[in-house]
């Protein structure tokens, strides 16, 4: 096959098409992750800190902190993951405080998800953005 320019054109098109696909995808996993854990229901943006390292060296192990008073479950997701659900932590009536922390892994830059379930039934959202330098989910 001789490379021509408009060979070359038609290659480019596909090369960016192919890679945009899988980040909306991901996306669309994540959406359908918040929709089975929420119930489609609204959620409100206080009650639920998350703290996150703004940029993270080494995707493999990014630290991630999550509290919610009064929550009885809390979701955490990475937007753009393959597999967007990282971790839900579940917490009983007897459980001293309702606050996790743990290691999480990313592909790449992405934004870093929580939604924390209160006991009555309202949910409340929590996100940051976390800059990767080197990917974690062989990136």
């Amino acid at each position: 096959m001789k490379l021509t320019r408009r060979n070359a054109m038609i290659m480019g098109a596909g090369a960016f098409v192919a890679v945009g696909l899988p980040l909306r995808a991901s996306a669309t996993l994540a959406d359908d992750a918040i929709a089975a854990f929420t119930g489609g229901a609204e959620m409100g943006d206080a009650g639920i800190t998350l703290t996150a390292p703004e940029i993270a060296e080494n995707g493999n192990t990014v630290p991630v902190e999550v509290s919610a008073p009064g929550a009885s479950e809390i979701l955490v997701l990475a937007t753009g993951n393959p597999i967007p659900a990282v971790a839900t932590f579940k917490f009983g009536p007897l459980a001293a405080s309702q606050d996790a922390s743990t290691r999480i892994r990313l592909a790449g830059t992405q934004e870093v998800v929580a939604i924390a379930k209160m006991a009555d039934g309202s949910f409340a959202k929590a996100s940051s953005t976390v800059k990767v330098t080197i990917g974690g989910c062989g990136g």
